[in-house]
């Protein structure tokens, strides 16, 4: 799977890490208040590489990664799952 964010990050997933029991736990670890999951999530979703990208992305001028705008993307990512999209919407 393929898509662009609303702020222009450009993402691929393979659908095997869709298929990924870990991700589940994880995003149930995260809905259950564990808010560090989300760096589980994170790797386990994007993989290493896609991760580093998108901290990339979204890091501030002063070298900080806001863990808001991570969340933000990642339900962006998730969401464009629940709809069966091969791409999400281009950037605004």
């Amino acid at each position: 799977m393929t898509g662009v964010t609303k702020s222009g990050f450009e993402y691929s997933i393979p659908d095997s890490a869709r298929d990924n029991m870990e991700l589940i736990d994880a995003l149930a670890d995260l809905s259950n208040g564990n808010t560090l999951a989300i760096s589980d999530v994170c790797l386990l979703l994007l993989g290493k590489e896609t991760r580093k990208s998108l901290y990339e992305h979204l890091r501030t001028e002063d070298g900080n990664v806001p863990v808001a705008k991570v969340e933000n993307e990642l339900l962006e990512i998730i969401s464009s799952f629940k709809e069966g999209k091969n791409s999400s919407s281009s950037p605004a």
